[in-house]
């Protein structure tokens, strides 16, 4: 268990460096300067313990008065002057230089995440918190920047301290130099076992916490109607205190074992500075080591010390930037469900005849089928109903047209074209979607309608939301078009919503147009004004409407009725309402009794509301 969980880290760390080392071989030249910059900063920060026990020994050799003394006190301290004021220099190009690198590659991680996601398919979507996937985007986005400063900025000098100071210091003193080599060695070993094999496991579950948190923050907030609606506000606190609670346990354990990390690591450097002084000393009582020399020896070390110190806080920081990004990687790794063929072109409708050719489709962890070799012909133009209980494959149906589903068998046709052939983006922009509960964005009204046709014209605009009826209220608004309609549109009503939204389909003037009920959760006005809308846009268009209230679909060409995935009937309405034992025209009985019901209580609740009104 414990190799498993050994090799599964190493695969993180893996992973994600070859994630990074993609986008740093994007840059080669700022990487390369970035690089040199820091390796001279370090460089004198390597020679300037050298040059200080050069100035000691001057000092110490005679009198200010004599010359050769003072020149070389004057040379010891020119020479530090001048290494201080390069680090200066190299150091403040370095981070001019990792700045431009890092936001350089968190934009490119950001646009190509967003890229990503967006092409997931929509079960992904469906089974995805939006709050978590964009945690993990903006939390990885923010590691990337961690990452880059900790092995340019830091563990790259660090190394190179390390390993010329164990250099400097063999050079003038074999055993201190092996000493210097030992204990760095021991202290970096015990750094990366205890930060991987300790801190990091503990660390990774606290992200994971992380990540259901902001979910389960998300999912409260975007849901908020509903919350007050049912007076849960106590509930979901409850809710979100039991996350915070476990999450706060996990963190907790992350943060205890860092400092148990850093304990450990202060006691090795606390025996490595033993272990330098007392050779210092050594040296010194033998008359091996001038003042001089104890002077670098010591200012070494003190460098030395905070470099190694420091390593510590930076290997904890590489394996936190770590952890933060494998969920930012892992979706780059995750399949994007539906993709476009090779070599796959724009589709062209130009009359929107529908076919579907022995389409057999499972949905994912079925074993049965939805579509089980369903084979029909929408003509060009023909305004057709989806007819049937919930669960019978209707929005199935539209969403196969789409492509949001692939078949498992056979093939769908557009105008002659399979749509497994063509680009998505072209299939779905030639194909205008009314939703039974529309989305908008949290935009301007003008940019939600727009977004059907980016680049259509404010006249052409307004002429679509006359067409839908929507310009009636929009004028009325405080900003008119300009007006923001606030997340998922909460600030319109239903019916205004479904008006922008049929508006969106009248300015997209797609060939195919698909409705989805929009009316079915309206009140009467607004019903009207929106079946008017409606059937102002069908005209011309091949138009698919998934029916829940079978009122609405007498008008229409032809009715598919479908029972668990087959269509069993088929035809108008007047010919399917006289098939005896047809499951439209029980569907259509039982929505009609259910209407009169619900007539008759409210004409027996009249007499009663007489009777109150008239004793007031």
């Amino acid at each position: 268990m414990t190799s498993l969980r050994l090799d599964r880290r190493a695969g993180a760390f893996r992973t994600v460096f070859a994630f990074a080392a993609g986008h740093w071989r994007r840059q080669p030249w700022r990487m390369l300067g970035v690089g040199a910059a820091m390796l001279l900063t370090t460089l004198a920060d390597v020679l300037t313990p050298l040059y200080a026990g050069r100035l000691v020994d001057a000092v110490a050799s005679g009198a200010p008065s004599a010359a050769e003394p003072w020149d070389a006190a004057v040379g010891a301290f020119l020479a530090l002057l001048g290494l201080g004021v390069a680090a200066m220099a190299m150091r403040h190009l370095a981070y001019l230089g990792i700045t431009a690198l890092t936001l350089r590659m968190m934009s490119d991680i950001v646009r190509g995440t967003f890229h990503r996601v967006q092409r997931f398919s929509s079960e992904w979507h469906a089974n995805s918190f939006a709050g978590s996937t964009v945690r993990k985007v903006t939390r990885g986005m923010w590691a990337l920047d961690l990452l880059n400063d900790t092995i340019l900025l830091a563990l790259l000098p660090s190394t190179v301290m390390l390993v010329g100071s164990t250099v400097l210091l063999g050079w003038q003193w074999p055993v201190m130099g092996a000493i210097v080599a030992l204990g760095s060695v021991v202290y970096v070993a015990a750094t990366v076992a205890l930060s991987l094999g300790y801190v990091a496991p503990a660390a990774r579950a606290a992200n994971a916490w992380d990540t259901r948190m902001g979910g389960a923050l998300a999912d409260a907030v975007s849901c908020n109607a509903v919350v007050k609606g049912f007076g849960a506000e106590e509930r979901e606190d409850r809710r979100l205190a039991r996350v915070v609670e476990a999450w706060s346990r996990r963190t907790a354990r992350a943060w205890i074992r860092g400092t148990n990390n850093g304990t450990a690591q202060a006691a090795i450097l606390v025996l490595l500075r033993g272990g330098i002084l007392g050779t210092a000393l050594a040296l010194w009582s033998q008359g091996l080591a001038t003042a001089g020399d104890i002077a670098f020896v010591l200012t070494t070390f003190f460098v030395l010390q905070g470099y190694l110190r420091e390593v510590g806080m930076h290997i904890r920081n590489l394996q936190r930037s770590v952890n933060d990004m494998e969920e930012l990687v892992a979706l780059y790794g995750q399949p994007l469900g539906i993709e476009d063929a090779p070599g796959a072109r724009p589709i062209r409708i130009e009359h929107g005849r529908v076919e579907f050719q022995d389409v057999t489709f499972h949905y994912r962890g079925h074993a049965t089928p939805l579509y089980e070799n369903l084979s029909v012909t929408i003509a060009a133009g023909e305004k057709v109903g989806l007819v049937g209980r919930s669960g019978s494959g209707k929005t199935t149906f539209v969403k196969l047209i789409q492509r949001l589903h692939d078949t498992t068998g056979g093939r769908i046709l557009i105008d002659g074209q399979d749509i497994s052939r063509v680009t998505q983006a072209s299939l779905r922009a030639r194909i205008a979607i009314v939703q039974q509960e529309p989305v908008l964005f949290h935009r301007s009204l003008a940019e939600n309608i727009a977004y059907g046709r980016p680049g259509a014209s404010r006249r052409e605009l307004e002429q679509a939301a006359r067409l839908a009826g929507a310009h009636d209220f929009i004028p009325r608004l405080p900003d008119g078009y300009e007006t923001l309609v606030g997340e998922r549109g909460v600030k319109l009503s239903g019916g205004e919503r479904q008006r922008v939204a049929i508006a969106r389909a009248f300015l997209a003037d797609a060939p195919i147009l698909v409705l989805d009920e929009a009316t079915s959760s309206l009140d009467s006005e607004s019903e009207l004004l929106v079946q008017q809308a409606m059937e102002r846009l069908m005209v011309g268009r091949t138009t698919i409407v998934i029916a829940h209230r079978l009122s609405t679909v007498r008008a229409l060409d032809r009715l598919l009725v479908f029972d668990r995935g087959r269509i069993v009937e088929q035809g108008r309405h007047d010919a399917l309402i006289r098939l005896d034992g047809g499951i439209y025209r029980r569907l259509f009985e039982q929505q009609a009794l259910e209407l009169s019901n619900g007539l008759r209580r409210e004409d027996q609740q009249e007499p009663g509301r007489a009777a109150r009104a008239g004793g007031a």
